[in-house]
């Protein structure tokens, strides 16, 4: 994409535009597993019904995501980064008011539609607004940081709104910040279109199948059991999907994912870090809320601080990535984050029903630092592909 040199003015906007979208998206990943406990007793859930409460998000946003991409390349970033932020605020405005388990499933699901169509367009217009590469990581850097934010006060917040108005108020909250995103994306200038992208069909169907019943395999194997036939063809099913995936991608002059990224071993090398983290990071969310709720008998602000030690090092870790990076390369820091999630990991196989809580800041310290300092985007040539790539190999962990 090209286009006019913004002013500072307008790269401001832009800034300010992304950032709100970016801690949005990451303020609902981190801010629903407080209320995992709580929505159990609503709907009489168990903890599969609960694991798609997070999942449904996850399916959609992981599987859509470059195709998310493609769409700010086709019909321009702003139009796609406005429509994906509407979405987004609908769908939370839905779960806010769901019914039934279902009904939030499917809401969760659609808000992850508007953030695979928000993300990477927001990169997106970021790089055009910064051309300078100096100004461009200051301003990753500050987007990054704000994620981090968001995430770090995300179960915190959640504890305090539970406490205070139930569940739903989780949602709500979106819709204000939500508003003033799309306000301030409308009122940054239209960029040029590659109307000559054509959408890969067949490889979104294919990740699709493949995202989806791989989730879906993994979520129901303990309680239909792992050799029952819906398990077994699920996988099955995901196996042939992926497959399916990478012969449509590899024969597509223009594919979703150009195989061809994972000819780059620093590439490669960095998705890989990217899923081991999001395996990490997001089990450990999923899996210490309802410890921390369940076993211990914590009230939901009591575990938001719990996770506090863990995600402000999420935070940290983001600001100081590019520092990191710069000095000690990118391969070196990947090693060193891949040591602390070992360490960290390790370290929390320790903790008990009775285990005193601070025995766990030390682990959560160093996965949550690993996490923020493992993943920086990477964005060249094609706005959406590249931008979309690495957060969607995350996604499915």
């Amino acid at each position: 994409m090209t286009a006019a040199v913004p002013d500072q003015a307008a790269a401001r906007r832009v800034l300010a535009a992304t950032c709100v979208s970016y801690m949005l998206v990451l303020l609902d990943a981190s801010i629903v597993n407080v209320a995992l406990t709580d929505i159990a007793h609503t709907f009489g859930s168990r903890v599969a019904g609960l694991q798609w409460i997070v999942n449904a998000y996850t399916l959609a946003f992981a599987s859509l995501l470059l195709t998310g991409g493609t769409l700010g390349d086709r019909l321009g970033d702003r139009t796609v980064y406005v429509a994906g932020l509407a979405v987004f605020v609908t769908a939370s405005a839905l779960c806010g008011v769901a019914p039934t388990l279902p009904a939030l499933a499917v809401a969760r699901a659609l808000q992850g539609v508007g953030s695979a169509m928000l993300v990477p367009c927001s990169l997106a217009l970021i790089n055009r607004a910064f051309p300078e590469p100096a100004a461009r990581a200051s301003a990753i850097s500050v987007w990054m940081g704000c994620g981090g934010i968001a995430m770090a006060s995300g179960p915190l917040i959640g504890g305090l709104l539970i406490d205070l108005s139930g569940w739903r108020s989780l949602f709500f909250v979106n819709l204000p910040l939500g508003l003033a995103g799309i306000w301030l994306g409308r009122t940054v200038a239209p960029a040029a279109v590659d109307r000559s992208r054509q959408f890969d069909w067949g490889g979104q169907a294919a990740a699709i199948v493949a995202i989806g019943a791989l989730i879906g395999t993994l979520i129901e194997g303990p309680s239909l059991g792992w050799r029952s036939a819906p398990i077994v063809g699920g996988a099955v099913a995901s196996v042939v999907a992926w497959i399916a995936f990478i012969a449509i991608e590899a024969r597509r002059r223009e594919p979703m994912l150009p195989l061809a990224f994972f000819r780059n071993r620093l590439f490669a090398g960095s998705t890989f870090v990217s899923m081991a983290s999001a395996f990490v990071f997001y089990g450990l969310l999923f899996v210490l809320s309802l410890f921390y709720r369940q076993v211990r008998g914590a009230s939901p602000l009591d575990t938001g601080l719990a996770f506090l030690p863990m995600t402000a090092m999420v935070a940290l870790g983001g600001l100081t990535s590019g520092r990191i990076v710069a000095r000690f390369g990118a391969r070196g820091t990947m090693c060193a984050a891949f040591g602390l999630y070992a360490a960290g990991a390790l370290g929390m196989t320790a903790i008990g029903a009775t285990t005193p809580a601070w025995l766990a800041v030390a682990p959560m310290l160093a996965i949550g630092f690993a996490s923020g300092s493992s993943h920086r985007p990477r964005r060249r040539r094609r706005s959406g592909r590249s931008t979309g790539s690495a957060p969607a190999w995350r996604q499915p962990c």
